[in-house]
């Protein structure tokens, strides 16, 4: 058991004012993501804090987090597209994710009903992990890039060449952050924050 996820547990990922606060999301599912931290511990995985939230590797390879949100606690399969999902549990974290697939809970009597079938999927996520297998990712180029940062881009020559300096992945993060809002000017807003960043190469979450 790592200290690191003690203090998650105790505290939140700090990502939002509310971390170290009884309003905190984590403290909305204490009991659920209790039980799903025994139950990934029983399955042999090793247990990590990246991007503030616990994260589960096996052999140094990522294979889900965890996490709570206001609605439910999950956890997240980073290759979850390639498991079989023969319960029709998993979704997609949003319409345009390609490889996560989250497992949602809200109550932990269903953690403690679904625990044969939660291990199961992850024991397949271990497998799938060891075959090597991987997401077959759309290719960068079939990105649509918002026109806000379109113009960015014809104003600012070093940030297009930055932008295509970065991992598909990278890219991809972005474009869902950027074209989330409805309105131009909040998608403008969100660019111009994150123009430092990736100008030295960074990632939404690095």
């Amino acid at each position: 058991m790592n200290p690191q996820i003690d203090e998650y547990l105790a505290n939140g990922c700090g990502r939002c004012p509310l971390g170290g606060t009884p309003q905190c999301k984590v403290h909305n599912w204490e009991p659920e993501l209790e039980k799903l931290r025994e139950i990934l511990l029983e399955c042999g995985l090793t247990e990590e804090l990246k991007w503030k939230i616990p994260c589960y590797t096996f052999q140094h390879h990522n294979i889900l987090v965890m996490a709570a949100f206001n609605d439910y606690c999950s956890i997240s399969f980073f290759k979850g597209s390639l498991l079989q999902d023969p319960h029709n549990l998993l979704v997609r974290p949003g319409e345009n994710s390609q490889a996560a697939r989250l497992f949602k809970f809200t109550d932990v009597k269903d953690v403690i009903k679904l625990e044969p079938v939660i291990k199961e999927y992850i024991f397949e996520a271990i497998e799938v992990e060891k075959a090597g297998l991987k997401v077959d990712f759309k290719q960068k180029d079939e990105l649509k890039l918002p026109d806000e940062l379109l113009v960015k881009m014809d104003q600012m020559p070093d940030l297009k060449m930055a932008f295509e300096s970065l991992t598909p992945g990278r890219q991809r993060g972005y474009v869902l952050f950027f074209t989330a809002p409805k309105q131009s000017k909040t998608r403008t807003t969100r660019i111009e924050k994150c123009i430092p960043d990736i100008l030295v190469g960074k990632g939404l979450y690095d």
